[in-house]
């Protein structure tokens, strides 16, 4: 442990000395492009200049802002003939102006004479905010023989998170191509379009079935009642041009992967230790057809390594259907999509080697999992069947290495602990790890494992005893037994390691309207394992007052001081969890999860609201978040950020003023983060030497601006210490 504290120690110093950088403001270098943008208003101040080039292994784009004077400076470009040209909020896109590295170029904007103009290039939140849900006021769902609306949805709140949940993992709602109906003519109504597009593709099933949880024909109506205004003209309120440290950033991206390829999750370094592969490639996982995706930042060159399984292929079933209700309107019946390894989430240890989540056999699980088995951990709770297990990849001999897991993977995060312990959420009803100092040592799968059950010390003598309070399948409990511990299946989404101590996870659940658990395994699992649990403030605790509401936790990530932050994606809050407000931990009370109100902070995310959502509920949607522990960033050390998964944006909180930096990606449109990673290369290089990673991958890559042919990014952000820094 005082490796690991002494290697944080050198960080925070390395940190502290690299927040001072030299810079000389707008004199132009070899390999930048500068110059001005003005209009028939005069000078336009906070629009983007893109520089886009295909002369590379593969597509660059950098786009900057304009500051004072409608001057930019574009800086390091790589050698090559660049498109420049300008977008910005209330102009038309410019014509590009071919320029190299060096060149002067002033460029000559043209205002949009309509709001219908102008907002064509307006976040897809924005558009979205237009869609009208029910009426709190409709709800509890009375079903088909009502008012329509799902018998199972009590709330405006569950309607709301159907449409995050259920359509906004894929892609933006808002989007042009899902808030335009190109092919109307074909069908009687707007309604009988959305009914056909819904069950378009090998997504076709899938989004069926979400259309359906609304109670399908409303659901239905829902969505063409608002293709159908935009269609005759509605247009959203305008967006703010960025302003202060907004103007700052500096977006770079690279193409990777093909048109057919979900690229989901990167990662670029040791979360622990962000100095770790300094320069080196970055990482990613292709979650539609198995492959892990590798981009040289320094060369431009974009690669790509499938993913092995030990079992036949043909007997492991992927996550996408290969079967389809209706043909896709672009691919037809061909199917782009085989995923029966199914990777996702990766993260790099301290030699570099890259761990992630991914399938590597059938679910059911070898006789060591199961009852009977004399393994202490499927003695304490067995385990049947498992989806995902654990893979990692090393680099130096470019080998692939299968770890079979009892219990199904999906996000993954190391612990600050002396065995390098790696913990995985997404088991259902446990929350796995991995000791894999020891399975370096022994290559022994089942030692190096261990799980446990979320069991609540619900009769407070300090430890879980068995047997315990048992849920039914809906979570349910009959007969409670005071004098008993309680299970509960929280729902294991997102996790993330206590950086102050090292027996303590966290977990995030998805399930209406949110939870958080924490595991302590203590000191001899799966004995001294202990959870809580903590539930998002929201409608279903009377005691919360209505605006201090909200739901749909999903990411999770933690600071240096042990705060926990999760995005709402529902309510499009971003939360903090700090478990010192506690006063109960344990004790019967604990059983809902509703006993540390106190502890929850909830920060309304910037960005228009959904209309008549009571109370309001933001148009944007976030799939994950990523606490800057480092300041890779250039925001500060403990910047939580968000994913503006529907709005083309990070999204950058200071807790202390509430103020945020909207960290804007303006093409191409549909910008669709999953995960972050931020790197320091060069603890002396200023801003230049430090930045922050992000895939641009939303399951239908046509959906990008560009269309058909449009291939994932990745993305990194750099924050400069003003627009004209080089």
């Amino acid at each position: 442990m005082r490796t690991r504290i002494a290697s944080v120690l050198g960080i925070a110093m390395l940190v502290a000395v690299s927040l001072v950088w030299l810079t000389t403001p707008g004199r132009a270098a070899e390999g930048d492009i500068s110059g001005t943008i003005t209009s028939s208003n005069g000078s336009e101040e906070g629009v983007w200049v893109i520089a886009e080039t295909t002369d590379l292994p593969t597509k660059f784009i950098k786009s900057v802002v304009t500051g004072d004077g409608g001057r930019y400076l574009i800086p390091d470009l790589p050698e090559a003939s660049y498109k420049v040209w300008v977008r910005g909020y209330g102009l038309l896109d410019s014509a590009g102006v071919t320029a190299e590295p060096g060149a002067t170029v002033d460029i000559q904007a043209t205002v949009a004479t309509t709001p219908a103009e102008a907002a064509k290039v307006y976040p897809a939140n924005y558009w979205y905010s237009l869609i009208e849900p029910p009426a709190a006021s409709e709800f509890p769902g009375t079903g088909p023989d009502g008012n329509g609306i799902s018998a199972n949805l009590q709330h405006q709140g569950q309607w709301v998170d159907i449409q995050k949940q259920g359509c906004m993992l894929c892609h933006q709602l808002g989007n042009r191509i899902v808030r335009e109906i190109d092919d109307l003519d074909q069908f009687d109504s707007a309604l009988a379009a959305w009914d056909h597009r819904v069950q378009m593709g090998q997504r076709g099933s899938q989004m069926s079935n979400v259309m359906s949880r609304f109670g399908r024909e409303r659901g239905l109506q829902m969505f063409a009642d608002w293709s159908d205004r935009i269609a005759s003209g509605a247009v959203p309120l305008a967006p703010p041009r960025p302003q202060g440290a907004e103007r700052n950033v500096v977006i770079s991206m690279w193409e990777w992967g093909t048109e057919f390829d979900y690229i989901h999750d990167e990662i670029a370094t040791d979360k622990r230790d962000p100095r770790v592969n300094a320069g080196g490639p970055i990482y990613g996982v292709n979650i539609s057809n198995d492959e892990l995706a590798i981009l040289d930042p320094e060369t431009h060159l974009a690669t790509n390594l499938k993913i092995p399984l030990r079992a036949d292929p043909a007997t492991v079933p992927g996550m996408i259907s290969q079967s389809m209700p209706v043909p896709s309107r672009f691919w037809g019946e061909e199917m782009i999509w085989n995923d029966p390894a199914n990777p996702h989430n990766p993260m790099m240890d301290s030699e570099g080697r890259v761990w992630l989540t991914s399938q590597i056999r059938g679910r059911g699980n070898p006789d060591w999992c199961k009852a009977g088995s004399d393994n202490p951990y499927a003695q304490y709770f067995p385990m049947e069947n498992s989806g995902r297990s654990a893979v990692y990849y090393e680099p130096e001999t470019q080998k692939f290495v299968m770890i079979d897991t009892c219990y199904g993977t999906h996000h993954l995060q190391f612990a600050e602990d002396d065995d390098d312990t790696l913990y995985f959420s997404g088991g259902g009803q446990v929350i796995g790890w991995l000791n894999t100092k020891t399975y370096d040592d022994t290559g022994d799968e089942q030692i190096s494992q261990g799980w446990c059950p979320t069991v609540l010390d619900t009769n407070g003598d300090g430890k879980i005893s068995s047997p315990w309070n048992e849920p039914d399948r809906r979570g349910n409990y009959e007969n409670m037994d005071t004098a008993l511990d309680t299970r509960v299946v929280v729902g294991s989404y997102g996790i993330v390691a206590d950086p102050l101590d090292d027996k303590a996870v966290w977990i995030s659940s998805t399930q209406y309207p949110g939870r958080l658990a924490r595991l302590h395994v203590g000191d001899n699992p799966p004995e001294t394992c202990v959870s809580e649990m903590y539930e998002v403030p929201s409608v279903l605790d009377p005691s919360v007052p209505k605006e201090k509401t909200g739901f749909g936790s999903r990411g999770i990530d933690i600071d240096r001081n042990g705060v926990v932050w999760t995005a709402l994606s529902g309510s499009s809050d971003f939360a903090s969890f700090d478990r010192t407000k506690c006063d109960v931990t344990r004790g019967p009370t604990v059983v809902d999860g509703r006993h540390c109100v106190d502890g929850w902070t909830l920060y309304p995310t910037p960005g228009p609201s959904i209309r008549g959502t009571d109370p309001p509920m933001r148009a944007d949607h976030h799939y994950y978040n990523w606490v800057d522990q480092w300041n890779t960033l250039g925001l500060g050390e403990n910047v939580p950020i968000a994913n503006g998964s529907n709005s083309d944006s990070l999204l950058a909180l200071d807790p202390e003023s509430g103020e945020w930096t909207v960290l804007r990606v303006p093409y191409p449109q549909g910008f669709f983060a999953r995960g972050l990673d931020g790197r320091i290369d060069d603890p002396n290089g200023g801003w230049k030497g430090r930045g922050v990673w992000a895939t641009y991958g939303a399951a239908v890559t046509w959906h990008i601006e560009g269309g058909k042919g449009v291939r994932p990014g990745i993305v990194k952000f750099q924050v400069r210490p003003d627009p004209l820094a080089n």
